[in-house]
């Protein structure tokens, strides 16, 4: 008598599943071209550009001095001491690393986005308590807080991983996008610090970051 198999048989991916990705990154495409609801996102990319200088000064025996963060997306980290190379290479560098840090959280557990979410809200509290001085940041980081408190006030940690991936595509997609701003001759920026710490055109330290860019959307892409 032949043998019956028992068990369920395995449905296929939802469509969210197999394409959220894609789906993610073409959301943050859209959400970029926004024009008032793209700011706080914006603001994110600057923030973990900046809080990266910072923490790759702290890393090479250096100081934060204060962190400033502009209204337009700018932003700027005063810091004394430590390696500069290492300083200025990390801004756009960092803020990609970030990206793929709290994509990968959100996307492997829930619990761990959970984690990983509560830490990047007692990373702004501390960048608000000592290194925020003006309102303009202090009103930004508050902003900025806001967004990761609502996050885990979400009804489900489902929903909570789904707003972390968004935030995440959105900072890796301007992180990549960032640097070509460099280009623009007026010789000011971590591009120009590293071409004349190191005597390498700014254009390949712009070729660098953008492409560290596209290899990360490739391997977070590959991710299932």
């Amino acid at each position: 008598m032949p043998s019956v198999n028992s068990s369920p048989p395995q449905s296929s991916p939802s469509f969210l599943n197999k394409y959220q990705f894609w789906l993610f990154l073409l959301a943050a495409v859209v959400l970029r071209q926004i024009p008032i609801l793209s700011i706080p996102f914006n603001w994110l990319e600057t923030y973990f550009h900046e809080i990266s200088h910072g923490i790759a000064a702290l890393l090479s025996g250096g100081r934060i001095i204060k962190i400033e963060l502009f209204a337009n997306g700018a932003g700027l980290c005063t810091t004394q001491g430590g390696n500069q190379f290492f300083i200025s290479f990390a801004g756009y560098a960092g803020a990609i690393l970030w990206g793929a840090m709290i994509y990968i959280s959100a996307k492997s557990h829930q619990r761990v986005a959970q984690i990983f979410s509560i830490f990047i809200v007692l990373l702004l509290s501390v960048t608000l308590l000592l290194w925020a001085r003006d309102l303009l940041t202090i009103f930004i980081c508050l902003v900025l807080l806001v967004l990761f408190l609502f996050s885990l006030k979400a009804k489900s940690l489902k929903m909570l991983q789904l707003l972390l991936q968004l935030f995440a595509m959105v900072i890796i997609l301007n992180g990549l996008l960032s640097p070509l701003y460099l280009l623009d001759g007026q010789a000011i920026g971590d591009g120009t610090s590293l071409a004349n710490l190191t005597l390498i055109p700014e254009f390949i330290w712009v070729v660098l970051w953008s492409t560290f860019g596209l290899v990360t959307l490739y391997f977070l892409a590959k991710i299932k």
